[in-house]
């Protein structure tokens, strides 16, 4: 049976409800726990009645669940739109029944599209669009936000000022979520999970060199010993990246061309993502983000393999493995640690070389996580509607730039709150 190319939502009030009454149970499931301040909750209770688009940041998996905590807290059910990938059997229909839809990423879908915009026209709609696309793996830096969700939000108020004479409120609603390990061993969490990676790797001169469980298992320790880890995670960085130019020798930049690890990243990805095109007989243009690119050849890949043998010159499995390379590493880069050495980016960094050297979706979690959440001054997009019937596509950029600049800006918030009370703590212990 072939499945259907759209599932639309088909929320149940009271199993949602119910759902929503579940949310802090399995919030703690994958061992965070959800805190917003009673202002944040009051700023999304005075828009209960109006059009939102929510705009969370992306880390990791998981924000969907938080997200949903937050509709239960303020009592009022949301939408979101989600990959098309996560719709299958009976986690697509429960999915559904919350009220969750379909988007094929990498193409022009459609029905997604139509259904998207039928929402905002309703008076109190609340949806949820994660803007970056994708997990960025990245606790307190964004990838650049798709303007997609903006540009819908535009075309729904201009369906309605057609039909109604005026043009009407939509916000749009910037969200910042940031984790924080809590348990105390945390520095032993991040120990442990660099050595497995380097077992893995074959690095016994790296495991070598550990320092003594004396020192490892003293969390407070941490700051001291970062920049030893730091070399450490540097010495994996080479060795993952290393290994896979090894799976394409001959893209691989000579020993004189090779520059910095962002260098022979960035170069590896370009000739990747050009070489899958040309053989799915795709169009290739180096001025699309990675995501947009190997969103479209997953598309086409699957796309084909509905209905026909595969045209691709690269067998398929190769050009699968190769897109999921790409989109595990998009968003890293050398420095990210080096410039907040803090447990998180540590640790937001190894999941990243665990998902490629264990061949993993999703690390398992590495300890109790206090998930804080920030909400912003909602944005009413009638204040830009006037400049976006002038010029559409600059209005709608700035728009995108403007939201993911203030939930940028309510993560370093929240960084700075959380150095804060580290160091309140400290002159307090």
């Amino acid at each position: 049976m072939t499945p259907p190319k759209f599932y639309p939502p088909r929320p149940n009030f009271w199993f949602l409800r119910f759902v929503q009454l579940l949310s802090g149970t399995i919030a703690r499931s994958y061992k965070m726990v959800l805190e917003i301040d009673p202002e944040d909750l009051a700023r999304v209770k005075a828009l209960n009645d109006d059009r939102v688009v929510l705009f969370p940041n992306h880390p990791t998996f998981r924000e969907p669940v938080l997200v949903y905590g937050l509709s239960a807290k303020v009592g009022k059910p949301f939408y979101y739109m989600a990959a098309y990938e996560l719709f299958n059997g009976l986690v697509g229909k429960f999915f559904q029944s919350i009220g969750v839809y379909s988007i094929r990423r990498g193409l022009v879908d459609r029905a997604s599209i139509k259904q998207t915009l039928e929402l905002l026209i309703h008076p109190s709609c609340h949806l949820v669009l994660f803007a970056e696309g994708r997990c960025s793996f990245q606790n307190d830096r964004l990838m650049p936000f798709q303007p997609g969700g903006v540009q819908l939000a535009f075309q729904a108020m201009s369906k309605l000022f057609k039909h109604q004479g005026e043009v009407p409120d939509l916000y749009a609603l910037p969200i910042a979520i940031r984790y924080h390990y809590v348990d105390k061993t945390i520095a032993e969490v991040v120990e442990l999970t660099m050595v497995e990676v380097e077992r893995a790797l074959g690095m016994p001169e790296a495991v070598a060199a550990i320092a003594s469980p004396a020192i490892v298992s003293a969390a407070a320790e941490f700051a001291s010993l970062a920049q030893v880890r730091d070399g450490r995670l540097r010495a994996i960085a080479e060795r993952v990246l290393s290994d896979i130019e090894a799976d394409y020798p001959d893209l691989r930049l000579s020993p004189a061309a090779q520059g910095s690890w962002n260098d022979r990243m960035g170069h590896l990805r370009q000739a990747l993502l050009k070489r899958c095109e040309e053989s799915l007989g795709l169009a290739v243009n180096q001025n699309q983000p990675v995501r947009d690119r190997a969103y479209r050849i997953q598309a086409a890949l699957r796309d084909l393999a509905d209905t026909s043998p595969l045209p691709a010159t690269l067998p398929p499995s190769l050009i699968r493995k190769s897109v999921e390379r790409l989109l595990n590493l998009d968003a890293i880069y050398e420095g990210y640690v080096e410039e907040n050495p803090t447990p998180e980016r540590f640790l937001d960094t190894l999941a990243r070389f665990q998902r490629e050297v264990f061949n993993l979706d999703e690390p398992p979690p590495k300890g109790l996580r206090k998930a804080r959440m920030l909400i912003g001054e909602p944005i009413n997009l009638k204040d830009w509607f006037e400049a976006y019937e002038g010029d559409r596509n600059d209005t709608i950029q700035a728009v995108t730039n403007h939201i993911q600049q203030a939930v940028q800006t309510l993560l370093d918030q929240l960084v700075k709150s959380e150095f804060s009370y580290q160091s309140w703590q400290e002159k307090t212990d």
